[in-house]
């Protein structure tokens, strides 16, 4: 049971190593690629955050046991401000000249800003509590050993 559970906290954040050097790769290629394209990547890749914040939503109801109110509450709390992030979005998609495109583009530009510093503390926090789950999983194969 122990060492599942601490191989699997290891894989889940390799998975997320590998999943943000992804992201870099398709945000690099997409300097290169036509607006057509990149719209539709970004369309791909609003879908994908979407589905995963439904999945957290779910996650965090059903698994509410096993995790800190405080986790519940900012897997909640970011859905929410997807969903939002989305919603303003679809509305600022109809900018009428170039005054309203561009501040479009620098307010984009802005939460693209804060998501990249929130997943970086996401990413850093996530290291923190894998190590953390390592540890208190080796700590509690010494206690069954001693008893």
């Amino acid at each position: 049971m122990s060492v599942s559970s601490k191989s699997s906290v290891s894989e889940k954040f390799a998975k997320l190593s590998e999943r943000a050097a992804e992201a870099g790769r398709r945000v690099a290629a997409a300097q290169n690629e036509a607006k057509a394209e990149v719209e539709r990547s970004a369309q791909k890749a609003r879908a994908a955050a979407q589905a995963h914040a439904e999945k957290q939503r779910e996650n965090a109801s059903a698994g509410q046991a096993h995790v800190s109110a405080s986790w519940n509450d900012l897997q909640k709390s970011w859905s929410e401000h997807i969903t939002k992030m989305h919603e303003d979005l679809r509305f600022s998609k109809a900018a009428f000249d170039a005054t309203t495109a561009v501040n479009r583009a620098e307010d984009a530009d802005g939460d693209a800003t804060a998501a990249i510093e929130y997943a970086y503390g996401a990413i850093e926090e996530a290291e923190s509590a894998v190590l953390d789950a390592i540890s208190a999983w080796m700590e509690a194969d010494e206690l069954l050993k001693t008893q």
